[in-house]
């Protein structure tokens, strides 16, 4: 299938977020380590209803997510018919990323990518997994377009992402701290993921609350 190169809407939004993850890359594992703790399960649980044999994970960052890469496909070696490709749009991410590949005993496929403008063919992919990635996508609904055009029809986009509460009180404090925390942490802390997926027109299969009183949830959708 001829690929279908989708260039980002917005070229300096891309820049800036590169540029202030390249910057928290070697604090990142730190900065979010108190938080882990509670993060692990809800990643174990996640990675447990991926569908393979062609998996691509988006915004792999430091490789938090590799201690729960399907066993059968963490020594494979893609771009085959079977394994892991994991993109992030941060060499400073990528290079923490392969030090925990090496030291996990993985078969990695890590690449330089962005997923508004992923660099593969349509219906690439079984599955495509995303963890805490689409608060910081400037364009979160043109990146799950993209994440359904390389999956195959009937596969996988599962996302496990924090977004603004549904309370009003809370929300509008969210979106009134939100410029401060993206400048200091890059990502944004009131975005309606829920709403950006069925904008993309994906269609959910499963919609999980599975912290803090719903802003953090794992949403599990199938492509047409």
């Amino acid at each position: 299938m001829t690929r279908k190169f989708i260039i980002p809407l917005d070229l300096q939004a891309t820049a800036l977020t590169r540029a202030r993850y390249q910057r928290l890359s070697p604090l990142y594992d730190l900065m979010e380590g108190m938080a882990e703790g509670r993060y692990r399960p809800w990643r174990e649980k996640l990675w447990a209803l991926v569908e393979g044999p062609r998996v691509l994970e988006v915004g792999v960052g430091t490789g938090k997510n590799m201690p729960y890469w399907p066993k059968g496909l963490q020594t494979l070696a893609p771009p085959a018919r079977a394994g892991v490709t994991a993109i992030d749009l941060t060499p400073g991410m990528l290079d923490f990323a392969h030090r925990r590949a090496k030291e996990l005993g993985l078969t990695a496929n890590l690449q330089l990518g962005d997923v508004q403008a992923l660099d593969f063919p349509g219906h690439t992919f079984d599955t495509a997994v995303a963890t805490f990635v689409f608060c910081s996508v400037p364009d979160p609904v043109l990146g799950l377009r993209e994440l359904a055009r390389v999956v195959r029809p009937g596969g996988q986009v599962l996302l496990l992402e924090h977004m603004r509460s549904a309370n009003a009180l809370i929300g509008a404090v969210m979106d009134a701290l939100n410029p401060i925390v993206v400048r200091m942490m890059g990502a944004n802390i009131n975005r309606r993921t829920v709403e950006n997926v069925q904008e993309a027109k994906v269609q959910v299969e499963s919609l999980e609350e599975v912290g803090m009183s719903g802003i953090f949830k794992l949403i599990a959708t199938r492509t047409n």
